[in-house]
């Protein structure tokens, strides 16, 4: 079986930078650490966690383990996924510090904190939180685990007040938009992407890190946007399936009905405006279920 190309996307390429890092840290919780030397990166290199475009990043600031991730997409297991983030990367530490969990003396981790940035094209809140318990099978009132995890819009006019404290979240969703608005103009993904990248380099926005990541920038732009519009036709799909099983549960209930009235084919297929070949195999069907 041939191994996976796994890629960080735009968003976690930033984080892969210290500064940067820091920077929207330090807009988050409105701290003013300057010394990018405090922070430990701690992403996973586990692939059983990523997809294909790897969108998250994780450090250490301060005794505090932020995990950060991106979002084009809603998803509500997110409290679930950083649960099992949070646990893999708190035991790689143990095994790399080889302390020992089974000892009299209480073990410090870091204190986690969970975000999600969203820029997805559905509307959605500035801010809003997902929590782990609202996944359990069986509503709790006090949940012996929880987990929170905020999610802030950074879409274009969305959390303003954040996006002005930090500029590596305000240039990279200009560039995102930049992506877009090219992308709805030419329907070519690639040329959408170099224009952005050019025009970018052009107004100072991410010119550095575009100019030094330029293709890579472009092949995860590439995956990026092609698994957005699976997921897209996965989710029309899934509306449209939804929609067609409905109908056709709807038209059962009405034949059922009209059946047990004692009413034929032709009779119901007129009074439900349907051609009557077209309803006869349900017709049939409902019928036969009938006399068992």
């Amino acid at each position: 079986m041939a191994n996976k190309e796994y890629k960080s996307d735009v968003f976690s390429m930033l984080l892969q930078d210290k500064k940067r890092a820091m920077e929207i840290y330090n807009a988050i919780n409105g701290t003013d650490y300057d010394d990018p030397e405090l922070v430990e990166m701690t992403t996973l290199d586990d692939k059983s966690f990523s997809l294909t475009v790897r969108n998250d990043a994780s450090f250490i600031l301060d005794a505090n383990l932020s995990l950060y991730e991106h979002q084009s997409t809603y998803c509500p297991n997110m409290p679930l996924r950083d649960l099992l983030y949070f646990a893999s990367i708190i035991q790689k530490q143990i095994k790399a510090q080889k302390r020992d969990i089974y000892g009299g003396r209480i073990l410090k981790i870091p204190v986690p904190h969970f975000v999600v940035f969203y820029n997805g094209k559905e509307d959605a809140p500035d801010q809003y939180d997902l929590r782990l318990s609202d996944a359990f099978e069986k509503e709790t009132k006090n949940p012996e685990i929880e987990l929170v995890c905020h999610v802030y819009n950074i879409n274009n006019g969305k959390n303003v007040p954040l996006l002005s404290k930090c500029q590596t979240l305000r240039e990279y969703m200009y560039f995102v938009d930049m992506v877009r608005k090219n992308n709805e103009i030419s329907g070519n993904l690639e040329d959408a992407i170099e224009k952005a990248i050019n025009q970018c380099m052009e107004e100072n926005v991410l010119r550095d890190f575009l100019a030094q990541h330029r293709e890579e920038v472009m092949h995860v732009m590439t995956l990026d946007y092609t698994f957005e519009r699976r997921l897209e036709m996965q989710r029309a799909e899934a509306i449209e399936d939804g929609e067609r099983i409905g109908k056709e549960e709807k038209l059962s209930e009405q034949i059922r009905k009209k059946i047990q009235k004692g009413k034929p084919l032709d009779q119901i297929a007129d009074e439900l405006e349907e051609v009557p070949e077209t309803i006869r195999p349900l017709y049939e069907k409902i019928k036969q279920e009938m006399l068992q």
